[in-house]
Parts: C-alpha cells; sequence; structure tokens
C-alpha cells in the first residue's frame, strides 16, 4: 500500500512499531518492506495510543491519533478493506 499511496502523490508513510517486551523485531523486518521501529520505556507509544495487536493506528498531519484499524478483524485480504484503511489513511493526510 505504500508503493500504491505514493505512487498516488499521497505524502504518507507507513511504519510498523514494535512492542516493548517483544523480541520479533528482526523477523518483522524481514516480512515486508515498511520501517520498523521499537518502542521503549521513554515513548511508550503502544500505551499511550491504547494500541492492540495489529492496529493500524492513523495519526493526522499534526501527529496525533486520529483513528486506528485492526489487521486482525479486518484483513487487507478482503478489498473493502483495503480500500477502507486507505481511505482512512488519504484523508487523515488532508
Amino acid at each position: 500500500m505504500q508503493a500504491e499511496l505514493s505512487a498516488e502523490g499521497h505524502d504518507i508513510q507507513l511504519l510498523a512499531i514494535n512492542e516493548i517486551g517483544f523480541s520479533g523485531l528482526s523477523g518483522m523486518s524481514d516480512l515486508g518492506d515498511l520501517p520498523v521501529l521499537q518502542d521503549t520505556a521513554e515513548e511508550d507509544v503502544w500505551e499511550d495510543w491504547d494500541v492492540a495487536f495489529r492496529d493500524v493506528v492513523i495519526l493526522d498531519r499534526d501527529n496525533q491519533k486520529v483513528g486506528e484499524f485492526n489487521l486482525t478483524t479486518d484483513s487487507l485480504s478482503d478489498p473493502a478493506n483495503y480500500a477502507a484503511l486507505k481511505a482512512l489513511l488519504i484523508a487523515s493526510a488532508e
């Protein structure tokens, strides 16, 4: 989706954030081409954003949380879910 958004001219950056205490950082980066960041006790974004496993947290241009989309309950293999997430991302960037 990142390549598609970029090709369409949208200034949207997708990132993955590994939760504190989970050691999957290197394995996560092998799964795709998104940059993977490690959450830290100092930042604790999982707690601040009230994240659940496989949530996509959507931020606006001011880096404020404006929504979330869970990939477990709404798999991107369903074209309707893919379109819904893409529309949320585009709307948040406007």
